[in-house]
């Protein structure tokens, strides 16, 4: 099966699933490797929940799995970043301080906002939170280098007012094409998060239009990810995702190993 590279653990503070627990779901599906990926949103804060993480306990216990799964399975070390321009130097210090194998850089938080609640989506029409989003989503992309592929483009859309019903890749190029722009430009990639399928919007997040339009562009990388903090969603509608990505003009997925891409078969 695919590797996933999008995982939680109970180091999240919205999964209680202990690492081993998503480990061994991914060896029960016959996955090569994975990467947990457990959230770390600096100065975020989503009414009254934080998702910071104690790196210093995370690594340990990842390196400890990792010696332990060896034979295994290969268990991966990584990160999703709340990007946010305004804490680029707390990043980069982060990230000077800590390695890793992949880093997913993701926008939870607009405005200090979470995504999630109504509060975001008040006092505006849907599109033009939206449209809102992704322009942040979009500065924040140009002046951070703390990633390496973008998580979940269009996130946004699973908790508008009305998720995707009045929404399209084509409705919202002009605000979508810079992304992907950005994201070539500086060598970084995208991912297909199947979450989308999980939440009954009947697509992947990003949509299989933006998927096919970076390819367009020019993008290669492509990493799969679940973002599954259970195990019954580890690998969540992997055996469609080849296909799919295939129909979008991709050959091949991308997995990282010390944050350089690896490229395997789809």
């Amino acid at each position: 099966m695919l590797c996933d590279f999008h995982l939680h653990t109970d180091f999240s503070a919205d999964s209680v699933t202990p690492v081993r627990d998503q480990i061994e779901q991914a060896i029960r599906l016959g996955m090569k490797e994975i990467c947990i990926t457990d959230h770390h949103d600096y100065d975020a804060d989503s009414h009254g929940m934080r998702f910071y993480l104690d790196f210093d306990s995370y690594l340990s216990c990842l390196r400890d799995v990792q010696e332990e799964y060896r034979n295994k399975i290969r268990v991966n070390i990584g990160v999703e970043l709340g990007l946010q321009s305004h804490i680029h130097a707390y990043l980069e210090d982060l990230l000077r301080k800590y390695s890793f194998d992949f880093i997913i850089g993701s926008s939870h938080f607009v405005d200090s906002y979470d995504l999630y609640y109504p509060e975001f989506y008040e006092g505006r029409s849907e599109r033009e939170s939206y449209e809102h989003y992704f322009a942040v989503t979009c500065n924040r992309i140009q002046k951070l280098n703390c990633y390496d592929v973008l998580g979940h483009l269009d996130y946004v859309v699973r908790y508008g007012p009305h998720t995707n019903q009045f929404y399209s890749y084509y409705d919202y190029r002009d605000s979508i094409d810079p992304i992907l722009k950005v994201l070539i430009e500086n060598g970084k990639g995208l991912e297909c998060n199947t979450g989308g399928l999980k939440y009954g919007l009947g697509h992947p997040n990003p949509a299989e239009d933006i998927l096919v339009r970076y390819r367009e562009l020019g993008g290669e990388i492509i990493t799969i990810g679940s973002d599954a903090h259970e195990p019954h969603h580890v690998g969540y509608a992997f055996d469609d995702i080849p296909e799919l990505l295939k129909s979008c003009g991709f050959r091949y997925y991308t997995v990282y190993h010390d944050r350089h891409p690896v490229f395997l078969p789809l």
